[in-house]
């Protein structure tokens, strides 16, 4: 690994401790959307961030379309939905809600979905919201600024839990390349489950997934690893950031 990617490991390991790990344990949703959640925002935004935690905790997929500052793709449709350019916007086509501010929508999730009252962690705004920033601030604005790409004909799809460092990694550059993506929650139920996948292996730990994603996950590739990226405009399958990000470079750049 070269010196400039082990300094953005590092940073972004440093983002994770900011927020305390949250975003990487789940407690499934009650019920789950028949038509996939719409979220734009972008990476390096502590109010997205808290969303994507959010989805995580209650194992929510949603389709991402990243608006970094610059961005030419979805912002202005973005704009036009809503009537301002603020992110995280969120779009529930279920139901025909449409919110932004990040408060609003991690309680709009746990009430519609989750269907439990909003944790008591949630309700600590002042806390999440400088939290989240410090977070941002070790990122020094990683994913928030658009840089030129292709365009992808499909969506890719990545599963991701928010607070991995290396899914982090990943996310900042799909939000870059503006390149529109499911995001496959696989957050974890069980603290077993943190153990590194190469030890799991060394010590014969066996995992058996209790979330949807992750039993798919461990049933597609045989290993329970994030980030898993697949895209399906060139039927690309790719665990490891390193490789990933060199291949959204080499694919997507310009």
């Amino acid at each position: 690994m070269s010196l400039a990617a082990s300094v953005s490991t590092t940073t972004s390991v440093l983002a994770t401790a900011a927020r305390l790990g949250r975003g990487i344990y789940t407690k499934p949703a009650a019920s789950t959307p028949e038509r996939l959640l719409e979220l734009y925002e972008f990476e390096g935004c502590p109010f997205c961030r808290l969303v994507r935690e959010a989805l995580t905790e209650l194992d929510l997929d949603a389709a991402v379309y990243p608006c970094p500052k610059g961005g030419t793709r979805f912002r202005p449709t973005s704009i036009e939905r809503g009537g301002k350019a603020q992110f995280p916007f969120l779009i529930d086509p279920n139901t025909g809600r449409q919110l932004y501010e990040s408060a609003d929508i991690v309680a709009y999730l746990f009430e519609k979905y989750g269907r439990r009252p909003l944790p008591a962690h949630w309700r600590l705004r002042v806390v999440d919201t400088v939290s989240s920033g410090i977070a941002s601030a070790w990122r020094a604005g990683a994913g928030s600024r658009a840089r030129p790409s292709r365009h992808a004909d499909q969506p890719l799809e990545l599963w991701s839990i928010e607070s991995s460092p290396f899914a982090r990694l990943v996310r900042e550059r799909l939000s870059e390349r503006e390149l529109p993506y499911r995001l496959r929650s696989a957050g974890r139920t069980r603290l077993r489950e943190s153990v590194p996948p190469f030890l799991r292996e060394r010590v014969g730990l066996s995992i058996q997934p209790e979330t949807a994603n992750r039993r798919a996950l461990l049933k597609r590739t045989g290993k329970l690893m994030v980030p898993f990226l697949v895209d399906p405009n060139t039927g690309a399958e790719l665990f490891e950031s390193q490789e990933i990000l060199r291949y959204l470079d080499e694919t997507y750049g310009t």
